[in-house]
């Protein structure tokens, strides 16, 4: 048997290659595909895990770091603190109580003076020979009208003439008096002790009736003039301690007594005058400065209270926050009475409750705490 090989043509040989040699480029580029894909798994597991560790780590970084209060029950005051101004409890001005010209003064302002001491003389040499006149008028009325008795009783003169001299002697003796008082009423005297404040006249001046002539201050004692409000005015009553300060003297503080509460409130204000008198020995407290009057209206035992500056506004609600399992809780508060930096609490805050004083403004409802 005769055995032919077959002849394969050109063409046909260099199709077949070409198809051999593509179909080994496409097994490369899978093979090439595999093992990238197992290479992006492994890498993205890896930035997983790295993702998650650093959450964990940024979680722990952002827990807050604060301070806490534990509320616990104490004692506190109520105290209503108004300002007020300050009077003397003695201010007088002396005025004249006759015309005339002014012949003298005596003390110069900021000069002492005792109770009753002449500050000035209006007119005084004519009620002076006035008062001259009228006493001699009176001497010689009454050696008339004692004559006149023994001259009746022998029976000298008559009934009606010896009536007639006890007469002119009665007015004669009101003639002295008026007279007297005239002459008083010329020198200008302080009713009271203190200070020559003020000096309205000079020496040689006229003055009419009722020209002032001098102030004169006693600062022994000064008052507080206060306007009550009508809810508080119930706590209020005469001989309360009172405690004042005055803005001048930082730091200095007076103790006083209620010494009027008004039984009618102001028109206008709905408030009640009172008055405190406060000592004043020193003479450190003027007339004129403003103070601020402390009244005691209750105290408190057992309340809860928190610092003040503990306490937030959220939107026009009072709300603190207290720590529960390592968070911050925030509570609506109603406050109470403020004793100084402390408030009362009357809702939302318990015995027990740790109140964050410190970092509170930084923090949110439920945000990771740590206490310090």
């Amino acid at each position: 048997m005769n055995l032919r090989m077959q002849t394969i043509p050109p063409a046909a040989r260099r199709a077949r290659v070409l198809s051999t040699g593509l179909l080994l480029a496409l097994l490369c580029l899978a093979a090439l595909a595999a093992g990238c894909n197992g290479s992006d798994a492994t890498a993205n597991a890896t930035a997983n895990s790295a993702d998650r560790s650093a959450t964990n780590g940024a979680a722990e970084a952002r827990a807050y770091k604060v301070s806490v209060e534990t509320v616990v029950p104490r004692a506190i005051r109520d105290v209503l603190t108004l300002p007020g101004a300050t009077e003397a409890d003695a201010d007088v001005t002396l005025s004249a109580e006759r015309e005339g010209r002014v012949e003298w003064i005596g003390p110069r302002e900021g000069d002492r003076v005792a109770k009753g001491e002449t500050i000035a003389k209006v007119d005084m040499a004519a009620l002076e020979a006035a008062l001259s006149k009228a006493r001699a008028s009176y001497e010689l009325s009454k050696k008339q009208a004692e004559r006149r008795a023994d001259l009746e009783d022998k029976r000298v003169v008559s009934r009606e003439e010896f009536d007639q001299a006890v007469t002119d002697l009665r007015l004669a003796e009101g003639n002295l008096r008026e007279a007297e008082v005239d002459y008083r009423q010329g020198s200008v005297r302080s009713p009271i002790a203190g200070v020559v404040n003020t000096l309205h006249v000079d020496p040689g001046e006229f003055v009419n009736v009722g020209s002032p002539v001098a102030e004169v201050v006693n600062l022994e004692v000064v008052r507080v003039n206060v306007d009550v409000p009508e809810l508080d005015i119930r706590f209020i009553r005469e001989n309360d301690p009172v405690h004042v300060t005055v803005d001048a003297y930082a730091g200095r503080e007076w103790t006083g007594r209620v010494a009027y509460v008004s039984m009618k409130a102001d028109e206008a204000t709905k408030t009640f005058r009172v008055r405190v008198a406060v000592a004043n020995k020193d003479h450190a407290v003027r007339p004129g400065m403003l103070a601020r009057a402390s009244f005691l209206r209750r105290s408190l035992e057992d309340a809860l209270t928190v610092p003040l500056f503990s306490i937030l506004d959220k939107g026009g609600e009072r709300i603190v926050f207290v720590v529960q399992d390592g968070h911050a809780a925030a509570r609506t508060i109603v406050p109470g009475v403020i004793d100084g930096d402390r408030a009362q609490i009357l809702r939302g805050v318990a015995a027990g409750d740790a109140v964050v004083v410190s970092g509170q403004t930084e923090i949110e409802d439920g945000s990771p705490v740590t206490v310090q």
